[in-house]
Formats: C-alpha cells, structure tokens, sequence
C-alpha cells in the first residue's frame, strides 16, 4: 500500500551526468554535496550509478520545497562545485510521485 505524502514533502529523482573522463571527480563531488542534504531537511533515499560509472541516479526526499531551494544556494555546496570546476556534473532533477 503507498501512503500518501505530506503535502509540502517532495520527492526527487537526479539524473546526474558525469563530465566526460572526469568521472572520479564527479562521484567524488557528489559524495560532498549529498551528505549537506541532512542540513536542509533533505534525505538521500537511493543512490545508483550505471555500470560505466558515467551516470548517477539520486532518489531524494526533502520535508517541503523549501529544503531544496536551500540546498541549492548551500554556500559550502556553491563553494565544492566551485573548486570541482570544469569537472562538475551537470544534473536534471524531476519532481515525482508515487503512483
């Protein structure tokens, strides 16, 4: 049985995709960035990468909106992707329910 969701909760699924030849790089960033989630009311429900390494799937929940739009001006979070340069991974992210 699926439960419904408090109303202000989302559910968010990242299709992370890594820069070509900078995979290592782009995992790496990823293992920073995900762990400020908790700052934010945010919680990583399930992380999958392709076999080739080149593609990361993220199943993430935050307790309202709210949370993601924080996280994405996290200044620690703008700071890494600063550093990581040329080598950060672009991501796609898509609000989802379940159904």
């Amino acid at each position: 049985m699926i439960h419904d969701a408090p109303a202000d909760e989302l559910l968010l699924v990242a299709v992370v995709e890594m820069v070509p030849g900078h995979a290592e790089a782009g995992q790496r960033y990823e293992d920073v960035v995900l762990d400020l989630l908790g700052r934010h009311g945010g919680t990583l429900e399930q992380r999958l990468r392709s076999t080739d390494g080149a593609t990361e799937v993220h199943v993430i929940r935050f307790a309202a909106r709210a949370g993601l739009e924080s996280f994405m001006v996290d200044p620690d979070r703008l700071a890494h992707r600063d550093q990581v340069g040329a080598a950060a991974p672009t991501t796609r992210v898509i609000d989802v329910r379940p159904v």
